[in-house]
């Protein structure tokens, strides 16, 4: 079994932009075959990982997406910098003097997105906001011919963030890019890996699925969840922690350190009533501290599970994260390990009297 740590690592590090996760999906499929009944993809590229149990006996689909915020080449100028494409939502100032990674079939090219200098900057133009139309990814190269026929750079090749993963100060807090949603996909399979190791009597049949294209309107959700026909709905996600200067508890209620949490509200999905009381319920009698947010914005995975078919029952759990769809974002190691412990008593309590109750209006 993996350390959680190690997982995070691997996942965090991993570039796969939406439409991109291709070396994502290699580790997710490498950790689920071994415990797995059954792994294939369907055909959007999400996986979708059979981790067997009770047959006849409810289905319950635990999910997170594998692609993060990135870029795409767009053109290649006549100097040799690259144009690009936003790939998610982007602040524009969150991409202004960053390091990338261009991904390629040759190698993995590095570059910077040039700015300005301040030393010839009218007193207007430094307190601009850089529009990102504006921007460009300088990797060194002296002309378009030199990137197109020495780099292989082209049109079409996804960008992602550099940025090593780090464990802060005492170990607590952990810095990485792309934990939306890499830590829900790691807690996904150290769940799945928990459960197969104790060998305990599974009460449902369960299904892990690493959805793709999240960041650009929740499509492997969609197609996977037809697919898996689920009768309950567990969407594992990166929280909005408002636990740092300049966001207020209106805007968001949850913080780092104090345990997993679940979304009241965000602009996708209310979540089932009957599944959120079975959540706090479970969490209350195995002591995990559990938090709720209440958010205006946000959009996940889970609203999908919701409207697939003729419906699903379906909460989403967060793992509270700072600095959200940026090259570094923070989370915490302990409310990690809580919502591993969360997650894991909600799918061996699912069984089929309770999901029946859940479903029943």
């Amino acid at each position: 079994m993996d350390s959680s740590i190690d997982l995070l690592r691997i996942f965090s590090e991993v570039g796969g932009p939406s439409g991109y996760e291709s070396r994502v999906r290699e580790i997710v499929v490498s950790k689920f075959t071994p415990i797995a009944r059954s792994v294939e993809t369907d055909q959007m590229g999400s996986v979708i990982a059979n981790v067997g149990g009770l047959e006849g006996s409810p289905k319950v689909m635990i999910s997170a997406h594998m692609d993060e915020v990135g870029l795409m080449v767009k053109n290649v100028t006549e100097e040799g910098y690259i144009k690009f494409q936003q790939l998610g939502g982007w602040l524009d100032q969150a991409i202004v003097n960053q390091r990338w990674v261009i991904l390629n079939d040759k190698k993995d090219i590095f570059g910077v997105t040039g700015i300005k200098t301040v030393h010839v900057m009218s007193p207007e133009e430094r307190k601009k906001i850089f529009d990102a139309k504006e921007l460009f990814i300088d990797v060194g190269a002296p002309t378009k011919e030199y990137v197109e026929n020495k780099l292989g750079i082209s049109p079409g090749d996804p960008i992602v963030p550099f940025s090593p993963f780090s464990v802060l100060n005492d170990g607590e807090l952990l810095l990485g890019k792309a934990w939306d949603d890499r830590a829900g996909l790691a807690l996904m399979i150290k769940v799945v890996q928990e459960i197969e190791s104790s060998k305990l009597d599974k009460v449902n049949l369960l299904f892990a699925v690493a959805t793709v294209q999240e960041e650009v309107g929740l499509r492997g959700a969609t197609t996977s969840s037809y697919m898996v026909h689920p009768d309950i709905g567990i969407n594992l996600e990166a929280g909005v922690a408002g636990d740092f200067p300049g966001i207020t508890k209106d805007e968001s209620q949850e913080r780092i350190g104090m345990g997993p949490t679940i979304f009241l509200h965000d602009s996708s999905m209310i979540p089932n009533i009957k599944l959120r009381d079975f959540v706090k319920d479970v969490a209350q009698k195995k002591g995990i501290p559990l938090q709720f947010n209440v958010l205006t914005g946000y959009g996940q995975d889970g609203s999908a599970l919701q409207r697939s078919r003729e419906g699903t029952p379906t909460i989403n759990i967060a793992i509270p994260t700072r600095y959200l769809h940026s090259h570094n974002s923070v989370i915490s190691h302990k409310d990690f390990e809580q919502a591993v412990s969360l997650v894991r008593s909600l799918v061996e309590g699912l069984d089929s009297k309770t999901v029946e109750y859940i479903k029943k209006f």
